[in-house]
Order: structure tokens, then C-alpha cells, then sequence
């Protein structure tokens, strides 16, 4: 009998101990089901290329373009390419390729748009040797659409003067550039 009661005081003691350890802990069921949250750097650049080159051909063999950049980076959270100096050669099978040059960029996911950031050109010499050329200070380009735009001041020269107008929307195929608003311009009679 007297084991049988020092048993029960031990077995209770136990149970005491495991019940202040609960309390003291805040053991609980959910706390031990909760998944921690993992932080994710937007800025963590999984991979990257050093004097990146890259060139692309029509499906009937034809150049497409021809890009190179000081740095290409890609950030692994949002699947966003930027690049430091792009430089973009736009052949669209043509012999007379829309070269595009700014300092920085953003390709998005899929590089069916290129954001150009800071000192953009866009300039093109035709086949009569005359030459355009676009600045901004920002420009959106779709290469596979051969179209770029911008809502920001833009400066155009070629034929013989110039054109300034803030916003723009440019069919590279086409070589037709509509300027959207406070439209100027100067050109010399031939």
C-alpha cells in the first residue's frame, strides 16, 4: 500500500510538472503548427552576366537584333532582367537597324517589354543615308511589336530641323513617330 501511494504522489507530481511546463513554455497546439514565414529579398539577383551579348534571328533566318550590355542581372523574386548600359541593335530583317542606347533598363519577365531608363537614344540611319534620331529620359519598347513609347519629353531630329513635344508613340517598323502633346519644331526649307 505504501508504494501504491508513493507511486500516485509521483505519477501526480509528473503530471503537475508537465502542466507547469505548459503554463511556464505557452506550449500550445497551434504555435507547433504554424509554418514560419520565410522573407523574401526582392532585391536577391539569382543569377548574373558580365559584357552580356545576345542576338536573335527572324524564323526565316533573317537578323532580328543584336543586344549587348555592360551587366545583365536578374532578380529572382519578380523574374525582372535589368540592364547596365544597354545597347540594342533592332535589324527587323532590314539592312537599317533602329539603334537603341540608355543607361540602365528593366526587362520584364516574359522580354516582351523593355523599360529604358536615363539618356535614352533611339536613332536610325535609312537607306538615303538620312538620319533620326530620338532622346528621352525614359522610353518603353516592345521589340517583337517594333513599337516604343514614352510620357516623358522627348527630342527628335532628322529631315533638315527638329521636334520636341512631351510623350510619344513611335512605329519603329513603320518609321512613323507620333508626338502626343506640347508639340515644337524647326526645319530648314531644301
Amino acid at each position: 500500500m505504501f508504494s501504491k501511494k508513493i507511486r500516485n504522489i509521483a505519477l501526480f507530481s509528473v503530471i503537475a510538472t508537465l502542466l507547469a511546463a505548459v503554463g511556464y513554455w505557452n506550449i500550445s497546439p497551434e504555435r507547433f503548427l504554424e509554418q514560419p514565414v520565410a522573407s523574401v529579398d526582392e532585391n536577391a539577383i539569382d543569377y548574373y552576366a558580365i559584357n552580356a551579348h545576345s542576338v536573335q534571328f527572324l524564323p526565316d533566318g533573317k537578323l532580328q537584333y543584336e543586344m549587348t550590355a555592360d551587366k545583365v542581372e536578374h532578380l529572382m523574386a519578380s523574374q525582372v532582367t535589368l540592364l547596365t548600359k544597354p545597347d540594342l541593335q533592332m535589324y527587323r530583317g532590314t539592312a537599317y537597324p533602329w539603334h537603341v542606347q540608355s543607361e540602365r533598363g528593366e526587362v520584364n519577365p516574359d522580354g516582351t517589354e523593355v523599360e529604358l531608363i536615363d539618356s535614352v537614344r533611339v536613332a536610325r540611319t535609312d537607306q538615303k543615308n538620312r538620319a533620326t534620331i530620338i532622346t528621352s529620359s525614359r522610353m518603353t519598347v516592345f521589340p517583337q511589336q517594333e513599337f516604343a513609347q514614352t510620357q516623358q519629353a522627348v527630342r527628335i531630329e532628322g529631315g533638315g530641323g527638329w521636334s520636341t513635344g512631351v510623350g510619344m508613340k513611335a512605329y519603329l517598323k513603320d518609321s512613323k513617330i507620333n508626338l502626343l502633346s506640347n508639340v515644337r519644331g524647326q526645319y530648314e526649307a531644301r
